[in-house]
């Protein structure tokens, strides 16, 4: 510093002193300073003030001399404490050199702009508050500064700046928030936790609302809760614990939209503690904003839906997201349902909620303002809030067909996805019914699920789909395959041409009686898809077979499956599917409790619906000979039995043949048989039964079965020796009489042509043709 320059008012001993390197000295210059400015104030010298704050600063605080700037810093310092309550006159000259020292490479030098800067503000008090803003961002550097004694000495600034704040009611928070959100997000450890408690101190001052300017700095918390610093967590959770309390208690100051974005976000993280809290959130959200949420369900659903498959280890998690899932599933009404004359067919263009979410918390138009008033809880909202909330199932069903078709997800996951598909076929059948066609093959796909609870569920959507009023449309879009693409009429429930099977002229044909459920178009189709996924998958019907035709014989009506599965199985080509299936089917019919009902209405065949679904079921029932038999055995057509037996002698007899008879031999044992049993105590009105059980017992060899049969038909009695007196005199009787209405020698035919139809293709497929003579002579 040159010594001749013209440093005036300032004395030359004042300016030698203040660039001493010994701290007195410079603490004596300083005290001269204080002195000569009290002087200029009770003088009201504002000139000569500004003169002597604009040297120190220029030619001292920042002069490239180390000890001149600690010189400048001390005598700074000294005149804000000579210029008292009017140093807020000249802050903006008195902060700025200071701040600009914080930047310096010599820790003593930055620790001692910390001590000047302490000085200025604890003289000037709350007219610091214009210049809060370049405070902070100085004492978030100082936070993070590697010198102990300058963070020391921050801290004690920084304890100093907090009684101000939280003393005075003129902080400006909307100028400070834009440096709050940007600093937030700073990595620094010893900068995070200065950040927290900045932001404790705001929450707790009255007139500060700190609330309504959360959506800028909530993301920034949740990185914050991820530090490594366990003491750092702990002060986060404090603040985020404080700001859900308060958005408890005003529910209906609270952005909720703005906010719904960054949850699901954070719900979605690898770390527990981050996803536990946001995920605790969500739930607090959905119930206190209640439909404002809706717009957000496919993120909400993103991030909670694998929560569900947590185990043990995340137990806290995953009680937390099933709370959310139900929550937000019940915001779900029939009111969001589009209006009965809008038909599926129809298709109107739903914007994404990605698309809308950015306008609507980026804008502050009615339709935003909408969503606020609606966050009220349910006792301060009114009913006319709730009708502009729309609910878009775009991106629901999206997110909820991708959860599906993850064969990796957990099974507690994919029942809730059913579930919600289900519940949204109940609330909102006719938007649903625009996605059915993306959501059928994976449903579909799902019955060979591994769970039997997730197969149910399965089921319970398929059905309502099966079902549902709201499905019945002129087209219900294409098949699967080409075999099976289907013209208009297929897709109907069959028409009475196709069954030809009765004389009267008005019957029904595969319709359903009018005691029966209706079924939309999309029964059928399910139906056709459900016999395909059997096809190609043996191993399904094998082991899952049974157990799916009967839970969807307790979901739908058992007679229109078996009527329409009869139906179809009636034109498929291949014949060793159509054999094994119709098996399955009449065991399924013969054992199941489900089908009781069922049974009773076949047993008797008196009405013209019984002998429509018998004569269905028999023309299907063909192609496998013996299952036919049983048919007939079931619903007491023992004559036509005994028919269908003596063909058997013209058949291809093969060990699984054998083995078919066998095993009706055993279910001629069972309970659904008992009738049967008891028809032989009546020899003469039951000739026909006891003639086709003898048959029976001749196509069997010496085994097992032939010896159980044999041994009841030893019991049959004598009829002469259960003649009675009143039985001689009264006329006789005869067996029920075959009904009118069936054409029992049209059946019998047809099963001759279905049996030649199986020796050929067996024929075929082992290079026997020489041997198609044996074939049935029609």
């Amino acid at each position: 510093m040159n010594p001749e320059k013209d440093f005036a008012p300032l004395t030359p001993n004042i300016v030698r002193a203040l660039n001493d390197k010994l701290y007195e000295k410079r603490k004596v210059a300083a005290l001269e300073i204080e002195k000569l400015v009290r002087e200029f104030v009770a003088q009201n010298n504002t000139v000569q003030i500004k003169h002597v704050i604009q040297t120190l600063s220029q030619e001292f605080a920042l002069s490239q001399h180390p000890h001149s700037r600690k010189g400048g810093l001390i005598g700074l310092a000294a005149c804000s404490i000579a210029l008292g309550k009017d140093s807020g006159l000249y802050l903006k000259e008195l902060i700025e050199p200071v701040l600009t020292c914080f930047n310096d490479a010599d820790s003593r030098l930055r620790y001692y702009a910390c001590e000047a800067l302490y000085n200025i503000v604890k003289v000037a008090r709350g007219a610091v508050l214009p210049h809060f803003n370049v405070l902070f961002d100085g004492l978030s550097k100082l936070a993070a500064d590697p010198d102990p004694n300058v963070k020391s000495g921050s801290e004690l600034l920084d304890r100093l700046l907090k009684d101000i704040v939280t003393e005075s009611n003129k902080f400006d928070l909307v100028s400070f928030i834009p440096l709050l959100r940007e600093r937030i997000y700073s990595n620094n450890q010893y900068a995070r936790q200065f950040i927290i408690s900045w932001i404790l101190v705001l929450e707790s001052v009255p007139d500060i609302n700190l609330l309504d300017y959360l959506p800028e700095i909530l993301d920034g918390l949740f990185q914050i809760l991820g530090d490594n610093g366990k003491e750092i967590r702990k002060m986060c959770e404090v603040v985020l614990g404080e700001f859900l309390k308060e958005i408890k208690k005003n529910p209906s100051s609270v952005k909720f939209a703005e906010m719904a974005n960054i949850l699901v976000i954070h719900c979605q993280t690898t770390d527990d503690l981050i996803q536990l809290t946001a995920m605790c959130w969500m739930r607090e959200f959905i119930q206190l904003a209640g439909r404002v949420m809706l717009p957000y369900s496919s993120g909400i659903l993103t991030a909670v839906l694998p929560c569900l498959a947590y185990d043990d280890r995340k137990k806290s998690i995953k009680e937390v997201a099933n709370v959310c899932n139900q929550s937000l599933m019940k915001l779900v009404t029939p009111e969001d349902d589009e209006p009965d004359e809008l038909r599926p067919g129809q298709r109107q263009a739903e914007p994404t909620p990605d698309d809308a979410l950015p306008k609507q918390e980026g804008t502050a138009s009615g339709e935003a303002m909408v969503g606020f008033t609606s966050a009220l809880p349910p006792d301060l909202t009114h009913s006319t809030e709730r009708a502009p909330v729309t609910l878009h199932l775009d991106g629901i069903v999206q997110v909820l067909n991708c959860h599906l078709s993850d064969t990796a997800i957990g099974m507690m996951t994919r029942i809730a996805v059913l579930k919600w598909l289900y519940h949204l076929y109940i609330k909102t059948p006719r938007k649903m019914f625009r996605h059915t066609d993306s959501l059928f093959p994976i449903l579909l796909q799902t019955l060979s699920d591994e769970s039997d609870e997730v197969i149910l569920k399965d089921l319970e959507v398929l059905a309502e789909i099966a079902s549902s009023p709201a499905g019945q449309t002129d087209d219900p879009g294409p098949l699967d395959g080409p075999d099976l693409q289907a013209s208009h009429s297929e897709l109907q429930v069959p028409t009475p041409g196709r069954a030809g099977l009765l004389n009267t002229s008005g019957t029904k044909g595969l319709e359903c009686s009018p005691s029966t459920p209706t079924m939309n178009s999309y029964f059928y189709k399910f139906m056709i898809n459900l016999l395909k996924r059997f096809s190609s998958e043996r191993k399904l019907l094998e082991v899952r077979g049974p157990f799916i035709i009967r839970q969807l014989c307790l979901l739908l009506n058992a007679e229109n499956i078996f009527h329409s599965m009869a139906d179809i199985l009636l034109r498929e080509e291949d014949l060793k599917f159509a054999s094994t299936m119709v098996h399955a089917l009449n065991t399924i019919l013969l054992t199941s409790t489900e089908l009781f009902q069922l049974r009773n209405q076949l047993k008797d065949l008196k009405t013209l619906e019984s002998q429509n679904l018998f004569c269905c079921l028999y023309r299907s029932w063909c192609h496998n000979p013996v299952t036919t038999v049983s048919l007939c055995f079931l619903t007491q057509n023992y004559r036509h039995a005994y028919d269908l037996i003596q063909k058997f002698g013209d058949l291809e007899v093969t060990v699984d043949f054998l083995a078919e008879v066998d095993k009706l031999v055993q279910l001629i044992e069972c309970p659904i048989f008992t009738y049967l049993r008891l028809q032989l105590l009546d020899v003469k009105n039951n000739p026909y039964l006891i003639k086709a059980l003898y048959g029976l017992l001749m196509l069997l060899p010496q085994s097992s079965a032939f010896q159980l049969l044999s041994h009841r038909l030893q019991c049959v009695p004598n009829p002469e020796l259960l003649q009675t007196e009143d039985s001689l005199k009264a006329a006789p009787k005869s067996q029920r009489a075959d009904s009118p209405s069936i054409d029992y020698a049209e059946l019998l035919q047809h099963f001759e042509k279905v049996q030649n139809k199986h020796l050929e293709v067996r024929h075929q497929r082992s290079g026997r043709g020489d041997h198609l003579d044996r074939r049935v002579v029609l």
